[in-house]
C-alpha cells in the first residue's frame, strides 16, 4: 500500500468515526504536503487568538462537524481560525472552515500553516472546490477542485494566516458560492 492510500484509508476511518462518508481522494494531483491523519474529537478543539466571536459560536455549536473537518486536515491541525456556512446562515450549502496546528512558520505572529476544508452538506455530489492563497507572493496558490460528495481540499499554506480563499459550489448548473475570505485578522 502506497503512503498516499495509507492516508486516504485513514482519513476515511476517522471520518466514518464521525458518521460521514468516505473522502474522495483530494491529494491527487497537488503538491501539498499532506499531514498525518489524526482523530481530532471535540474536546480538542481550540481557537486561535484571533478568531472571531462568530466563528467561535459556528464552530462551538456544530462540534462533531468541526471536528470532523480538522481530522481531514490531519494531525495537530486543531486550532480554529475562521469557519463559515455558505452563502449564508440560513441557505447553507457548505462550511467552510479553516484551521491552524498553532505553529509559527516565521517571525511574526502571521506565519502560521493554514489547512482549508470546503464541506459539502448537500447531501449529494457537488461541483466545487477551494484555492487558499498566503499573503507571499513567493508562494502559489493551493486549491481542490472537482467533483466532490463529502468536501473539496484539504489545501495548504505554510504561511497562510494572512492570505485569501476562495470557495465555489455549482448545483445544477447555477454557482450557489463564489466567495473570497480573509484568512485570519490581519490589516
Amino acid at each position: 500500500m502506497s503512503k498516499k492510500s495509507f492516508r486516504v484509508a485513514a482519513v476515511a476511518a476517522a471520518l466514518t468515526v464521525f458518521g460521514l462518508a468516505a473522502p474522495q481522494t483530494a491529494l491527487a494531483g497537488t503538491s501539498n504536503p499532506a499531514p498525518k491523519p489524526a482523530s481530532v474529537s471535540a474536546g480538542d478543539i481550540h481557537f486561535s487568538a484571533k478568531a472571531t466571536a462568530k466563528t467561535k459560536s459556528l464552530v462551538k455549536a456544530n462540534l462533531k462537524a468541526a471536528a470532523a473537518g480538522a481530522n481531514v486536515c490531519g494531525a495537530g491541525y486543531n486550532v480554529s481560525v475562521y469557519a463559515e456556512r455558505m452563502p449564508n446562515p440560513n441557505q447553507r450549502y457548505a462550511t467552510l472552515y479553516l484551521w491552524t496546528n498553532g505553529q509559527s512558520t516565521g517571525p511574526s505572529y502571521d506565519d502560521k500553516p493554514i489547512c482549508a476544508v470546503l464541506a459539502n452538506e448537500t447531501g449529494a455530489k457537488q461541483s466545487m472546490g477551494i484555492r487558499l492563497k498566503s499573503n507571499y507572493t513567493d508562494d502559489a496558490a493551493r486549491e481542490d477542485f472537482g467533483t466532490f460528495g463529502t468536501y473539496a481540499g484539504p489545501v495548504y499554506q505554510n504561511r497562510g494566516y494572512c492570505g485569501t480563499v476562495y470557495s465555489y459550489m455549482k448545483m445544477g448548473g447555477r454557482v450557489v458560492i463564489d466567495a473570497v475570505r480573509g484568512v485570519g485578522s490581519c490589516n
